[in-house]
């Protein structure tokens, strides 16, 4: 089976896009499905990202994806999970984006990674803290099943994301748009929310 390869400059944006973003919801998910497919040779990646496929990556990347499959499922565990990868998700969504366009030719290569790796880390922070606001405004709901459906939704999306990257990168940088609207949204209205339940305990 021939791996499928980027064709430019727009497949290879697309792809740093969507492992930015990625990286902000679950990062070690976004590594391990694209190492994976590189090791499966569904895909060839680009040369920055081709250490995904590493089996030594690959293992560390698995184990860590099913614990933060884990984590997520539990409610006060996930926010606290999201905490702490406050200071890893963004930085990793910065250095996955700048290895994506690491491949690009014909091209100031050094200054179109600098550029992925600024847009990478800013998808990443976005999709960060839209998602660990709206699970911590979830929390405050005694039922846990808006807490799982909504991390299923997560699962699903990063591999969604990452097909889109290579399949259809045009309607990519659509579906993004919207998802940054989203979370820029969620995230204003959710933390004032939480803002409130939090005043209302201390009461």
């Amino acid at each position: 089976m021939n791996a499928a390869a980027p064709q430019d400059l727009t497949q290879l944006a697309a792809l740093a896009a969507a492992l930015g973003w990625a990286s902000g919801m679950r990062l070690y998910a976004a590594v391990f499905l694209t190492g994976l497919a590189g090791w499966l040779q569904w895909v060839t990646l680009p040369p920055g990202l081709q250490v995904l496929q590493s089996p030594l990556v690959l293992g560390a990347a698995g184990v860590m994806l099913l614990l933060e499959f884990i984590a997520d499922k539990v409610p006060a565990v996930d926010s606290l999970w999201d905490a702490v990868h406050t200071f890893i998700r963004i930085p990793a969504g910065a250095a996955l984006a700048a290895g994506a366009l690491s491949g690009a030719t014909g091209t100031d290569t050094a200054s179109w990674a600098v550029i992925a790796a600024l847009a990478g880390g800013t998808l990443a922070a976005t999709a960060h803290a839209g998602k660990a606001s709206t699970r911590a405004a979830v929390n405050t709901s005694p039922e846990p099943f808006s807490n799982l459906a909504l991390s299923l939704a997560g699962d699903a999306a990063v591999p969604g994301l990452l097909w889109l990257s290579w399949a259809h990168p045009l309607a990519l940088f659509g579906v993004l748009a919207l998802g940054v609207a989203l979370a820029l949204g969620l995230t204003f209205t959710l933390w004032r929310f939480v803002r409130r339940k939090l005043g209302a305990m201390r009461r």
